[in-house]
Formats: C-alpha cells, sequence, structure tokens
C-alpha cells in the first residue's frame, strides 16, 4: 500500500486550514450579521460561541482526520461500518456547494474585468442583475446560458484543477501566497475607508454595542449558525486535511489558531465594510441603515457603488476588491473538491489526477444551471437548504457519533496525546450536550421559518426540487455509496414515504390525512408485527 501523502510542514496544514474557513461570507455575511444583532455586543455571543461549539467541532474534526488518516466516509466507516454514508453525505454537501460556489467566483472574474472600466457606475443594481446576469422573472424561466459568466466558470475550475491534482504538496504552496494576500488587501481598504468621510458613522453602526439584542434568542442562534457556517465545518474538508498529519501532529492548539484566524479575518473585514459604507452614506445624503446589505448583494451591488464614488483611482480599488474576493474564494473553492478527491481516492483505486478531473467536469456541468439567466433563483434556493439542514444535520450526527458511539472522553485523550493545549471535561460536554442540542434548536427553528412561509416567496415546487429534493439526493446517494442494498432496502423506501407523506399533507384535508396516519400506524404495524410472528404461530 502506497504510504500517504503529508504536509510539507506544520505551517502548510495551518495555512490551508485556514484559507479554507476564510471566505467569501467573511466579508459579505459577518459584518452585516453583526450589525443585525447589536453591532458591538454581538460579539458576546458569537466569542461563546467559538468556543462552545466552533472549536470543539475542529478539533473533533481535526482529531478524527488524523486518527483515521483517512477521508471522511472512510474514517466514519472505521468507527462503524454502518456510519460511512454520514461522510458521504458530508462530501456530497460540500460538492453541491462547490457547483453553485465556483459560480460566484465567476462573477468575480467577471467584475475583476469590468472594474477596470468601472461599468456599473451609476447603475449598479441594474448592471448586475439585467446587463451582467440577464436576471429572468424566476425560477421557472432559465433562458440562455450567460457566455461571460461561463468563462469565468472556466478560468475557476482551471484553477481549482491546476491546484488539486498534484495533492497536499501544491496546496501547500499555494496557500503561502492566497492567504495573507487578502488580508492584505483588505487592509489597503481600511487604510482608505477611515480616511473617507463619513467613515466614524459607518463604524458607529459596526461597533455601537446594543446590548438589549443579548435577551433575544434570535441573537445567539444567528451567533452559533455564523460561528458554524464560517469555519468549513462539516464538510469533510477538515478531515481531509488533517488525515495527511502526521500520526504525532498537534490537534487541539491548531484548531485554535485556525479558528481565531478566521474569526479575526471576519471582524477585521467588517472594517473595510463599513467605513466604505459609512463613505457611501455620507456622499448620498442617507443614514448608513439605508445603505448597509448583506450576501451577494453587498458585494455586486452596494460596495461596487460606494467604490464608484470615491474621490481618487475608483477603478484601481473596484480591482483590489474584486481580487480580494477571488483570493478569498479560491482557497474554499479548491478544499470542498480536495475534500472530495480524498474521498474517492480513498475508497476506490482511482489516482488522484483522474479522480480530480472527474470530479471537477461533473461539478462544472453542473454549475452551468447556476449561469443561465434564471440560475441566481437556483443559486439561493439550494444554498439556503443545503446551509440550513445539509450542514447542520452533518455537524449533528458528527457531535454524537464521535460523543456517543466513539466515545468523547477516549476521543479527548487520543487527541491530548501529542496537542500543546490540553482539553478538560468541558469538550465532552460541548461534543456530547451542548453542541447536539444548539445544532437541533437551529435545524428546528429553520423548520418553523420554513412552514411559517416559503422560503423567499419561492414556488413550492422549485423549494421541492432545488432545496427537499437536492437533501434527499445527497442522503440516499451517500446510502448507496456505502451499500445498493441499504439504499434499496432502507434508504430509498424511507424517501419515498416522506415525498409521499408530504404530497399527502399538500393535497389531502385534515380529516384524511389524520385517518390515513393512523391506519398506516394501527393497521401496518399490526401486519408487520403478525409478519415477524408467523414461524412461532
Amino acid at each position: 500500500m502506497m504510504e500517504r501523502e503529508r504536509w510539507t510542514s506544520r505551517m502548510a496544514f495551518v495555512m490551508a486550514a485556514i484559507g479554507s474557513a476564510v471566505g467569501l461570507g467573511n466579508v459579505w455575511r459577518f459584518p452585516f450579521v453583526a450589525y443585525q444583532n447589536g453591532g458591538g455586543a454581538f460579539l458576546i455571543p458569537y466569542l461563546v460561541a467559538l468556543f462552545t461549539a466552533g472549536i470543539p467541532l475542529m478539533i473533533l474534526e481535526y482529531g478524527l482526520g488524523k486518527m483515521m488518516q483517512a477521508g471522511a466516509p472512510v474514517a466514519f466507516a472505521k468507527v462503524r461500518n454502518k456510519l460511512e454514508w454520514i461522510g458521504w453525505w458530508a462530501i456530497l454537501v460540500g460538492f453541491t456547494i462547490v457547483i453553485y460556489y465556483a459560480v460566484v467566483m465567476a462573477w468575480c472574474w467577471g467584475y475583476l474585468y469590468h472594474s477596470l472600466s468601472l461599468s456599473w457606475r451609476g447603475r449598479a443594481e441594474s448592471f448586475f442583475y439585467k446587463d451582467f446576469l440577464g436576471l429572468s422573472d424566476g425560477p421557472g424561466k432559465l433562458g440562455g446560458l450567460r457566455l461571460p459568466v461561463v468563462l469565468g466558470l472556466v478560468l475557476t475550475w482551471a484553477s481549482i484543477v491546476w491546484i488539486v491534482q498534484h495533492g497536499v504538496r501544491r496546496v501547500g504552496r499555494v496557500v503561502m501566497v492566497t492567504v495573507p494576500l487578502p488580508v492584505l488587501l483588505l487592509a489597503i481598504f481600511v487604510l482608505r475607508g477611515v480616511t473617507l468621510p463619513g467613515a466614524s458613522e459607518g463604524l458607529k453602526f459596526y461597533l455601537t454595542p446594543d446590548f438589549s439584542k443579548l435577551a433575544e434568542p434570535r441573537t445567539w442562534l444567528a451567533a452559533y449558525g455564523q460561528i458554524f457556517f464560517s469555519l468549513s465545518l462539516a464538510f469533510g474538508i477538515m478531515i481531509a486535511y488533517a488525515s495527511y498529519l502526521h500520526e504525532r501532529a498537534d490537534v487541539n492548539n491548531n484548531a485554535f489558531i485556525t479558528a481565531l484566524a478566521n474569526c479575526g479575518t471576519s471582524y477585521f473585514a467588517g472594517f473595510a465594510v463599513f467605513t466604505v459604507l459609512g463613505y457611501m452614506a455620507h456622499v448620498v445624503g442617507k443614514p448608513v441603515a439605508e445603505v448597509v446589505s448583506g450576501g451577494p448583494g453587498l458585494a455586486f451591488v452596494t460596495y461596487p457603488t460606494a467604490i464608484s464614488l470615491l474621490p481618487t483611482v475608483p477603478a484601481i480599488f473596484g480591482f483590489i476588491f474584486f481580487l480580494t474576493l477571488l483570493s478569498l474564494g479560491i482557497d474554499s473553492a479548491f478544499s470542498l473538491v480536495e475534500a472530495a478527491v480524498t474521498a474517492v481516492h480513498d475508497r476506490w483505486p482511482i489516482s488522484r489526477r483522474r479522480a480530480t478531473w472527474l470530479l471537477s467536469g461533473i461539478a462544472f456541468l453542473g454549475g452551468l444551471l447556476f449561469t443561465t439567466k434564471g440560475g441566481l433563483y437556483w443559486l439561493d434556493i439550494v444554498d439556503h437548504f443545503a446551509n440550513n439542514y445539509g450542514l447542520v444535520g452533518v455537524g449533528l450526527a458528527e457531535s454524537l457519533i464521535v460523543g456517543y458511539v466513539l466515545g468523547a472522553e477516549r476521543f479527548r485523550e487520543h487527541v491530548n496525546m501529542d496537542s500543546e493545549v490540553k482539553l478538560g471535561r468541558w469538550w465532552d460536554f460541548c461534543i456530547k450536550f451542548l453542541t447536539p442540542a444548539i445544532l437541533g434548536i437551529l435545524v428546528v427553528w429553520s423548520l418553523a421559518r420554513e412552514f411559517e412561509s416559503p422560503y423567499s416567496g419561492y414556488p413550492g415546487w422549485a423549494l421541492l426540487a432545488g432545496g427537499w429534493g437536492v437533501i434527499l439526493l445527497q442522503i440516499n446517494l451517500g446510502v448507496a455509496l456505502m451499500s445498493r442494498m441499504a439504499f434499496l432496502k432502507v434508504s430509498l423506501p424511507a424517501s419515498a414515504s416522506l415525498v409521499v407523506l408530504a404530497v399527502l399533507l399538500k393535497l389531502l384535508p385534515p380529516m384524511w390525512i389524520m385517518f390515513t396516519v393512523a391506519s398506516v400506524i394501527l393497521y401496518g404495524g399490526l401486519a408487520w408485527s403478525l409478519f415477524r410472528a408467523r414461524r412461532r404461530i
């Protein structure tokens, strides 16, 4: 058996892990979430979430990868054979995300070109949605492919393939450039931003604490959600990366370094965002609250508008901003592919190069859906369900498996052996009780909002196809990759039953729903019991 590839140094591993964790969300999600949930006061639940969920889960994934010396599917199979599908579920959730994440990077390539002439000047919103994306009226109208976006997608996947196909040694060299680069570029924006008129007002909105928000459960759930989504957890990435560590490598302190560096970058990015937005509000004569936005709207509409208003060399700052987004995104993108390549390479006798090209080709073709005129709608739907149910579901499963099947105390003793920072029983409590409880509450909270009103007003068929359908597909494919028999006997019938139940709930009046459920449970249960007892009658 070939000896497993290794990182060239501890620095290479840590930088790669930080690069995976630090992504586009650090710029367009954290500052906005912080502003919405108490400004400076949000740091209190944010730090509590970091030390009670983020770091414990990162230690779990690092430790599992190093202990089992394998990617997520094989690692979980080594815990117990029937748990291999959990690893595949993690990989498939991450693979789904990189399919559309690469399209967002394709937008960045396009905007990198358009920044040279500030093509969006004076009409950033219509330029992005109409000129650049050619946005249709809804998810049911795909329209044609947007060729500039397709070209950007080709550039993105060419970069990913070039990095991943040569293994973690090349990854280790690449991240020495791509991890510090966006921090330096953000520093340029911070230095420029604080010199602009109105910057102080922007920072007030970002940092002024509203301690009343701490009494709201929504603020704490937002903090745990932000930590969970920000650290590249539950993708199988950190398990894969840690599997290339030497068996005596540190786990705990590496997790602390990675998590703190990621969160520090998020906090720092807020200064770059809000100083410039404060200046924009000053120029247009509006309150900062009226110009603040989050998500893609911040990156491709609001911030470009602010850049075009800069008094000197706005085109240069536009180029720097989208270069920053590209350098942030590429590490996260190729880490998602690396996790999948590691899983396939560990499971079957296929070369790393062939696995990289195969998976990248599939992902590229899948990504073409999101390059259509209706692609933004599907991107939004898939992203919502993959994050709120896919990732949270995997994270919950990981906690329960390590906490109760593998054994939290046994696992803690293993990672403590070679680590510079020793864990106490607090880690056991977090993994066995606190983290599963928080993730369970996040799922229930998301489901409650789902039943309250359809996500973003999308039609039910679109949410079923791009949301619940994708989640069921990931789980079933994960089970099928583990065992065809388990898929046919357990996973497929269970999924079919859920689909039938959903249809019944949608179509039947309450009386007939209760009649059907009662009949199935009572008479179906009786039939099953009689079948089991047939040999003794």
